[in-house]
């Protein structure tokens, strides 16, 4: 895309957001679906640690096909919330001022806004049970897999302290203690799948 053309695009975006609220949802998606994410793939590491599991590739398997699961499940299920949602918003202000609004800019908005909300819904969890995994393509190079394990886990519990931190940007107050309460659903997670087993 040129330099013009990708300029119009965002300026166009910017004014979509202005007008309906992208960003603002978009990034409440990303973080609550990262954080499904996360905790996702370290329940599943820590299961296959409990469960003794030694060979990389059935975890990486289980893994990114969960990985792929939740991020098809969010995608698809943000993608038809927001569309529909949308959709009956912008039909009521059309019956209001008696103007069909599917294709104004507004219209525009709403279709670009679900489209982006969704994707962002998707990635996030799937990127983030991602990185949880990681590390077991490293395996052949560790001295055992019992090392992966704890990076792995390490890996995740940063992300989560990272998520948390973030979200204390955003409030504008409390970063450390917004990570850190992360960190703790992270480890009552953790204390949960070992208790189970």
């Amino acid at each position: 895309m040129a330099p013009l053309a990708l300029r119009r695009a965002v300026e166009e975006l910017r004014r979509y957001d202005k007008m309906v609220g992208i960003w603002k949802i978009a990034r409440r998606y990303f973080v609550n679906n990262a954080f499904d994410g996360l905790l996702t793939a370290t329940g599943l590491v820590l299961g296959s640690w409990l469960a003794q599991v030694h060979d990389p590739a059935v975890i990486l398997r289980t893994g990114f096909s969960t990985a792929l699961a939740i991020g098809v499940s969010g995608f698809w299920g943000a993608y038809m919330t927001e569309a529909a949602e949308r959709r009956d918003d912008l039909a009521r202000l059309g019956r209001q001022t008696l103007t069909d609004l599917t294709d104004s800019r507004l219209g525009r908005a709403v279709a670009v806004a679900s489209r982006i909300i969704a994707v962002v819904d998707g990635l996030s969890p799937f990127l983030a049970a991602a990185l949880v995994l990681v590390p077991f393509f490293f395996t052949p190079w560790a001295p055992s897999i019992h090392w992966i394990y704890g990076i792995s886990l390490a890996t995740a519990f940063t992300a989560l302290f990272v998520l948390g931190v973030f979200l204390g940007c955003i409030s504008g107050r409390g970063r450390i203690r917004s990570g850190l309460l992360m960190l703790v659903a992270g480890l009552l997670s953790a204390a949960l799948s070992y208790l189970i087993s």
